[in-house]
């Protein structure tokens, strides 16, 4: 199976790696002792809490089989070797909103790192597809729901 490649950063793909532990150890552990417990109770052909439990356990085997892929096509990010020249993935950008001259500053991650509340936007997104490429005091317009926004790019760092 080949799937997309994405980039983390080594807090992202930790995570995933430990959340893929996690699924695999304690995750099957809790759903065989589940199945134990509803085979315990008599007949399987009429056992609801059986068929749940089996249920989620092929569950938890697909949501393990889409991380194990997630992980293997996983590339860790070189924050070193990252250009702050212009506007990429891992680099700090700080926007200026022209019209309120409200200022922010996000992250620039993959898709499944991105985490509006600590600053973390996808290239993805459209914010992060406008910024791409983009340099310091280039003027970027970005297509929202509410209709065009014009940001300045006021820094980009690491």
């Amino acid at each position: 199976m080949s799937g997309k490649v994405s980039y983390y950063t080594e807090e992202g793909l930790n995570k995933l790696k430990n959340e893929l532990n996690h699924l695999k150890t304690k995750g099957r552990s809790q759903i065989a002792a589940q199945i134990a417990e509803a085979r315990d109770k008599g007949d399987l052909s009429e056992n609801a809490e059986y068929d749940a439990a089996k249920d989620a356990q092929g569950l938890l085997e697909l949501k393990i089989s889409k991380l194990e892929e997630i992980v293997s096509n996983a590339r860790l990010l070189d924050e070193s070797t990252i250009d702050t020249s212009k506007a990429s993935i891992l680099t700090k950008v700080k926007i200026k909103n022209k019209k309120t001259g409200h200022t922010v500053e996000y992250t620039l991650v993959s898709e499944e790192e991105a985490d509006l509340k600590s600053g973390r936007i996808s290239l993805k997104s459209p914010i992060g597809k406008a910024l791409l490429g983009k340099g310091v005091g280039e003027t970027v317009i970005v297509d929202v729901p509410a209709g065009k926004i014009e940001f300045e790019i006021l820094d980009i760092g690491r």
